[in-house]
């Protein structure tokens, strides 16, 4: 397996910023990870930067001799418009136009359902749809994925986009059909390195769940990467827990709880979700 000289991750003290440091140090000689906030301790080839991807000319001098990408720093929930067009957009922007110049030639994406998430939960929708943006946080992403095909298109940088549905512990009748494996989180960014040529491609994150309500083949057939677990085994806990009968409002839609969301407010804390960072020994 060719083993790259300089990985930057971006959005490196998230939650799933921190499943990826691990396995993306065993595929470079150099992992630079950075993000707004502390990491804690790192790993023996990883370096960490503090800073904010907003700023242009920091951005540019982490980048420089960089082979690949893994774009996942965003400000991730409905918000103030000001701190989504920082993060999300101009911090996104940054990432590309840095990219270029420093001629790195692929880039891995952490898009999000919410760029589609006013389709109805009951329509399967496959990785071709027009947008439907649930929330200014959703629109920030449609931003990312189409600055990104128009980098591919002119300036030939490859970039796989990631659609999350949703990365972290299933809670929810929602998430039964939602959820993605931080394992299958892993699979996807890792197995999306080695592709020989990439181009631009969207596919959806989200496990092989029995009640999958997007069409992924885009990602398991084309592309070919190994998508491998099922929420329904989670299905006996939730049943104790609550009437998985009942839909919750925003279940009718994609972006769940985002869907119903006033603009530029809180999404986020309605989902209850557990954050179980992974640390490093």
């Amino acid at each position: 397996m060719k083993k790259y000289n300089k990985i930057v991750l971006t959005g490196a003290s998230g939650r799933l910023g921190s499943y990826l440091r691990e396995p993306l140090s065993k595929i470079t000689k150099k992992l630079v990870s950075i993000d707004k906030e502390d990491i804690g301790k790192t790993l023996h080839n990883e370096v960490f930067k503090k800073l904010n991807i907003k700023n242009f000319k920091e951005v540019n001098k982490i980048l420089k001799k960089t082979d690949l990408i893994i774009h996942f720093g965003a400000y991730s929930n409905e918000g103030p418009f000001q701190e989504i067009l920082e993060s999300n957009i101009l911090g996104t922007y940054n990432i590309w136009k840095s990219a270029k110049k420093n001629k790195i030639k692929r880039i891995i994406f952490a898009s999000s359902i919410h760029s589609v998430g006013m389709y109805r939960a009951n329509e399967t929708i496959n990785h071709k749809v027009m947008h439907k943006p649930d929330t200014f946080y959703g629109l920030s992403k449609c931003f990312g994925e189409n600055l990104a095909q128009m980098y591919w298109d002119k300036c030939g940088i490859e970039c796989l986009t990631i659609r999350i549905l949703s990365c972290a512990k299933v809670t929810s009748k929602r998430s039964l059909s939602t959820w993605l494996s931080y394992d299958d989180l892993i699979r996807i960014v890792i197995q999306s390195t080695k592709i020989k040529k990439l181009g631009f491609e969207i596919i959806y994150g989200v496990s092989n769940n029995k009640r999958l309500n997007v069409d992924n083949t885009n990602a398991t057939k084309k592309l070919k990467i190994n998508i491998k677990d099922n929420a329904e085994k989670f299905l006996n806990k939730l049943v104790q827990k609550l009437d998985i009968k009942k839909d919750k409002p925003g279940d009718k839609y994609l972006g769940g709880p985002f869907s119903i969301a006033k603009l530029e407010s809180d999404a986020m804390s309605s989902m209850k979700i557990i954050n179980d960072k992974k640390k490093i020994n």
